[in-house]
């Protein structure tokens, strides 16, 4: 083919998205003659698509030089922007910083003022909300959206405000930033940004909603990513963080099998990618999932490949070690991770286990102030997932008072809450503390419904620690294990001869558990015995 017809159809299949393709031709004709810098740079983009890191930065950095030998300072400064942010997220900063220089001192030379004066704003951006200066890190945001808006740059304005609304969500401030995600992903569905660019901000408005605690708006995004994805068949980039958000909304959903399954290709996708960072947290969803259905030797395995990628596993290995029954464990971690986490987003994460956590410690005082503290953040931001999280602590705390009144109205409210969310495993823990709760006010009927119900609920999750909870606390009316099981193959209809070959036991010792079942329950008959079970949630 004629190098003519090969750099035509990379342009071609660029246009279409069609990565490998696209590589493909632009490599054949760049070994014919080599390309002008602008095609280079659709080479680099095919290349970070498709996941070829190395190629990227290598593709770049010619453009960049191609650039400079034509003396076009701008495009040749943009090219070293973007080196400079991916040798940062690779963790180089030394090189990232050396980038950065060259294209600062690149754009001083330009006598006139230029957008890629804004993209240099964003990145003293992050660099100030790396260093812990929010306000110098907002002035700059705000500053980059006004280049953006000046010049009419949709992909500036797109990064500038995904990245000053996550901001502005992390310091509490959730209504603003989200509005400034909003508009974000206006540019994002009016098809106004590079390829490169949707990625980016898909998936950091996706962050910035899972932050603020609006699964809605994260679910949302998330398929509409999902779709994005799916138009380009040969994409690696952004696919493996797309499977994380989709596996975090299959679980809170209790698709568990589908979530667990998600993230394991999250994680393969993301390390092709080297996506470390995202990889790490792939694992630790994967370790949620497994701690959720009682495999704890396969969680406590996926949060150590997540810590060993740099994602600190908590509080989902506090909450194991609970599981497991090391409170003490459980208790120590999560005040260390309650004591050195600042941000508001990551303490809403951490001050549910906490309650969770203090309580089963016997620690009422610090759980009431977690719980105080998960109630004040609810009234900031309202209309999120949070004042779910904070119904169900205060409902907790109240019932850990001796307050089962008060726990009602608050787990009632919970209860609303996590069904509005589709959140099936949440709201049946809430129905586990309102049927303990209408125990301890003398209403047995109530308590047996409610804990039925989410014992219904755990048995279709497959979630083997809550059904072994609601099974030792409940009141066995002084029956022993293997009187249960007599009684549950009574209610069954066996005889004495087919319980004592299901249980390898003699018949006399079956007729003599029911004796004792009899008195126990003060029943006289096998059939008394047998709706005295079903009244009680006996079986």
């Amino acid at each position: 083919m004629d190098p003519i017809d090969h750099l035509e159809r990379g342009r071609q299949r660029y246009a279409a998205r069609a990565w490998t393709d696209s590589y493909d031709s632009l490599s054949a004709a760049d070994r014919v003659a080599p390309l002008e810098a602008e095609d280079v740079e659709l080479l680099a983009t095919s290349a970070y698509m498709l996941g070829a890191d190395t190629a990227y930065v290598a593709a770049l950095e010619r453009a960049h030089h191609a650039y400079l030998e034509r003396k076009q300072g701008r495009p040749a400064a943009r090219a070293a922007f973007w080196i400079a942010i991916n040798l940062s997220i690779r963790g180089e900063a030394g090189g990232a910083r050396g980038w950065l220089g060259r294209a600062r001192r690149l754009v001083d030379r330009e006598p006139e003022d230029c957008v890629e004066l804004g993209y240099l704003v964003l990145a003293d951006m992050l660099g100030h909300a790396a260093a812990g200066d929010a306000d110098a890190a907002i002035a700059a945001g705000r500053e980059a959206i006004a280049i953006a808006d000046r010049f009419g740059d949709a992909d500036l304005f797109a990064l500038a405000a995904e990245d000053l609304g996550g901001l502005l969500i992390k310091g509490g401030r959730v209504a603003e930033g989200l509005g400034l995600l909003d508009e974000a992903m206006v540019a994002v569905t009016a098809g106004e940004l590079s390829p490169m660019i949707n990625g980016f901000v898909y998936c950091g408005v996706i962050l910035g909603c899972q932050a603020a605690y609006e699964p809605r708006r994260a679910q949302e995004w998330t398929a509409a990513l999902s779709r994005w994805c799916e138009d380009q068949p040969d994409l690696v980039s952004f696919t493996g963080t797309c499977m994380v958000h989709r596996s975090e909304i299959m679980q809170l959903h209790g698709a568990w099998p589908d979530a667990l399954h998600e993230a394991r290709r999250a994680a393969e996708r993301c390390s092709r990618a080297n996506n470390d960072r995202v990889a790490a947290y792939a694992r630790y969803r994967e370790g949620e999932v497994y701690r959720l259905r009682g495999e704890f030797a396969a969680a406590e395995a996926a949060y150590r490949e997540a810590h060993r990628g740099g994602y600190e596993p908590q509080p989902g290995l506090a909450l194991l070690r609970l599981a497991q029954g090391n409170g003490a464990a459980a208790a120590a971690a999560i005040r260390r991770v309650a004591g050195e986490t600042s941000d508001e987003p990551r303490r809403a994460a951490v001050l549910p286990a906490a309650v969770e956590i203090l309580l089963a410690s016997g620690d009422i005082e610090a759980a009431r102030g977690a719980c105080k503290e998960l109630e004040a953040l609810a009234e900031r931001w309202t209309g999120t997932m949070i004042g779910a999280t904070a119904a169900h602590a205060r409902g907790a705390v109240a019932l850990a008072d001796g307050d089962a009144a008060a726990a009602l109205v608050a787990l009632r409210e919970a209860t609303r809450a996590w069904r509005e969310l589709d959140a099936p495993y949440e709201a049946a823990r809430a129905q586990v503390l309102i049927g303990t709760a209408c125990r301890a006010l003398g209403d047995d009927d109530a308590a047996v419904l409610e804990l039925s119900a989410a014992r219904e609920v755990f048995s279709q999750l497959e979630a083997a620690p809550e059904l072994d909870r609601i099974a030792a606390s409940r009141d066995t009316h002084g029956l022993t294990l293997r009187e249960l099981e007599v009684l549950r193959l009574v209610a069954a209809g066996r005889s004495n001869r087919e319980i004592a070959a299901a249980l390898v036991i003699s018949e006399h010792t079956v007729a003599r558990h029911l004796q004792n079942i009899f008195a126990k329950l003060n029943v006289p008959s096998r059939t008394a015995a047998t709706a005295f079970a079903f009244a009680h949630d006996l079986l």
